[in-house]
Formats: C-alpha cells, sequence, structure tokens
C-alpha cells in the first residue's frame, strides 16, 4: 500500500515538473487541473485505507483478548466445578485444591501470554503503518521543495534575462 502512495506522489511529481510554463509568468505553470485532482483524490483514498489497516488490527487484538479472558475465565469455571465435585478425604480435597489453583494459574499465565503477543503484533503493525506513513509525507515534502527550487530557479533566470534586455535596449537608444 506504501508503494501505491508513493507511485501517486511521484506522479503528481512528474505531472507538476513537466508542466509547460505560462508566458509572462516562468515561476507559474499549466497542468490539466482533473489529471492532478485525480491523483490527489487517489492519494487521499490511499491513506485512510492504511489507517483502517491499522483500526482493523486494533479490532482484531481486542477481538483475541477478549476471546483469551473468555477462555480463561471458562477454565477457571471448571477448575471451580472439579474442586466442587471432587469430594471425599482431606488429602483428595487438597490434591484437587492444588489442582484446581494449578490449573487457574495457568490459565492466567497463558491468557497474560496470548495478550503480550497481541500488543506486540498490534505495536509493530502499528509502527510499519506509521513509517509508511511518515515516508509518504516526507516524499511530499521533498517534492513541494524540489518544485519550489525549480520554480525560484526559472524565475531568477527570467528577471535576469529581461534585466540583460532592458540593458541591452538602453545602450541602442542614443
Amino acid at each position: 500500500m506504501a508503494n501505491d502512495v508513493q507511485y501517486l506522489i511521484d506522479m503528481l511529481y512528474e505531472m507538476i515538473d513537466g508542466a509547460k510554463g505560462v508566458l509572462m509568468a516562468p515561476d507559474k505553470c499549466t497542468i490539466v487541473r482533473e489529471d492532478a485532482l485525480d491523483l490527489l483524490d487517489e492519494l487521499r483514498g490511499q491513506l485512510p485505507v492504511e489507517l483502517k489497516k491499522a483500526q482493523d488490527l486494533l479490532r482484531a487484538r481486542d477481538e483475541y483478548v477478549e476471546g483469551a479472558k473468555k477462555e480463561a475465565e471458562k477454565i477457571r469455571r471448571q477448575a471451580d466445578q472439579d474442586a466442587k465435585t471432587i469430594v471425599g478425604e482431606s488429602e483428595i480435597t487438597r490434591i484437587a485444591r492444588d489442582k484446581a489453583h494449578d490449573i487457574l494459574r495457568r490459565a492466567d499465565e497463558r491468557s497474560k501470554a496470548m495478550i503480550g503477543v497481541a500488543n506486540e503484533y498490534t505495536d509493530d503493525a502499528l509502527r510499519r503503518t506509521e513509517e509508511a506513513i511518515q515516508m509518504a509525507l516526507e516524499e511530499v515534502r521533498e517534492s513541494r521543495a524540489r518544485f519550489r527550487a525549480v520554480s525560484s530557479e526559472k524565475l531568477q533566470a527570467q528577471r535576469a534575462r529581461l534585466e540583460e534586455e532592458a540593458a541591452e535596449s538602453d545602450r541602442r537608444m542614443p
């Protein structure tokens, strides 16, 4: 997706860079408005896709965490049920209680581990999305800077040429 954004930025830059200058206004150029707006619309459409992916990842992580919690609760309930159904001598009851506590502890550890993995995955995906968006923004900034530099150079060249023509005209006058 980041490549699509980059491609659109490159196309927009080439469109502006290759545009013809306007007569008597060398710092301005003519581009086909609809083509430029189409590229900007596509670019605008791509960035929300990246953001939607990030939101989808967050939602999936939340669902995963919720499922892990439900599974842990189910295991806890089963352990409580198992502990209640085990009846008998104090030793059997103690063993059952220990086993139930062990099951609960393991379920809790597993739940925490699953939540940790989900958080790491989501954080990594969001970091990559952030980097892609940052790269696209930097490319736009660089394109603007290059455009301004080229525009400024052309304006200075035009001014110098006009000054030379004026000086030449002044020299020719008696």
